[in-house]
């Protein structure tokens, strides 16, 4: 990756890309031993940077535009490792900054599809509560006093039951407003309808179960509409749930 299959969409100053599940977006001490996006990304469009990237910075300095460009190789926004589906890198500075700008002021429509455990009711509705990391667990977020603020719209597609373990999910649409980090998992985990196969917000024991089935995170980036920054078109941009995911619905009934 990229290869033709996982490229969607690209011009002279954009790429998006069809991520898999399993691969983490950037960099990091903790990446050292494995290959992320960003390293096959860079392979891709052939660039490479001199060292170091970031100039010192005197404190409570910011990084320019450029400078985080080049950090994170164009890559505008994140997905978890385990979530699937549409990202988007710039090609250059002015584009990465503009996008980045889109999505702070709530410009970019995103929606993921996940499948949650239970039946999520009512079949529509909103999300707003806040996001913040754990004290007790610093990979963790939950909704805590304090947080950041944190607004998921929600539609549910269908409902599944399992007759292994006689348990019903529910298909759901989702529309982030925010972009906290674990946010959707959050807030389905706040409802009490957690996405199945979720190691760290489905409960140990229900988690050890759902990956006897499924060996990953039920959760997709399925669509992705925003103004093209330079050419000023509306690009949608949809991406199909992956081969795995769609043969663990396979094996449920639907109902109703």
């Amino acid at each position: 990756m990229p290869k033709s299959d996982s490229v969607i969409f690209e011009d002279n100053t954009l790429l998006v890309i069809n991520k898999p599940s399993g691969i983490t977006v950037n960099r990091s001490d903790t990446t050292r031993h494995e290959s992320t996006v960003q390293d096959i990304v860079e392979k891709h469009l052939k660039i490479s940077y001199p060292k170091p990237l970031v100039r010192e910075r005197k404190e409570g300095e910011y990084p320019t535009t450029e400078e985080t460009f080049k950090e994170r190789s164009g890559i505008v926004h994140r997905l978890d490792k385990e979530t699937s589906g549409i990202l988007l890198i710039a090609k250059n500075p002015d584009i990465f900054g503009k996008l980045q700008k889109a999505f702070q002021e709530r410009e970019v429509q995103k929606t993921y599809l996940a499948l949650a455990h239970g039946k999520l009711l009512p079949l529509e509705g909103e999300v707003s509560v806040p996001v913040g990391r754990l004290q007790f667990n610093r990979m963790r977020f939950g909704v805590v006093a304090g947080g950041r603020p944190s607004v998921t719209g929600y539609k549910v597609l269908q409902t599944y039951y399992n007759p292994k373990t006689k348990e019903f999910y529910s298909l759901v649409e989702l529309y982030p407003h925010t972009g906290r980090t674990h946010q959707i998992r959050v807030h389905l985990k706040h409802l009490n309808h957690p996405i199945v196969s979720d190691e760290l917000y489905a409960g140990r024991k229900t988690a050890r179960q759902d990956r006897k089935e499924l060996s990953r995170l039920f959760l997709h980036a399925s669509q992705i509409v925003f103004t093209h920054p330079a050419t000023g078109k509306q690009i949608h941009i949809e991406s199909p749930l992956p081969e795995e995911l769609e043969d663990f619905l396979h094996t449920l009934e639907k109902v109703g």
